[in-house]
């Protein structure tokens, strides 16, 4: 199943030009108008975790931050091809499965 604010995220980002950005507020809006600002604490959340995921960058004054740095105002837009091999690059290593022993 999908997330559908993850969806909701990527589709509005992929209608963008490349370097465009978004404000997480629009995405909830779009998901709950009437009480988008309920939404808003996990959009950030599924943000966090495209982030992480090498699929999202978020930025604050339009450069990209460390997700520990995430508050404020903050913008969504799609990863440079740098960014993403740099959030694929921090990601902890795969635990090795029992299978890997034999």
């Amino acid at each position: 199943m999908s997330d559908p604010i993850e969806a909701a995220i990527l589709e509005k980002l992929a209608k963008l030009g490349p370097g465009k950005s978004i404000e997480p507020a629009e995405v909830a809006k779009e998901l709950q108008p009437e009480q988008w600002q309920r939404m808003l604490p996990k959009v950030k959340t599924t943000a966090l975790g495209l982030m992480r995921q090498g699929r999202l960058t978020i930025t604050k004054k339009g450069k990209a931050i460390d997700p520990a740095r995430m508050k404020g105002v903050i913008r969504l837009r799609l990863p440079t091809p740098e960014e993403t091999a740099a959030a694929l690059a921090a990601r902890p290593p795969a635990p090795e499965s029992d299978d890997d022993l034999d």
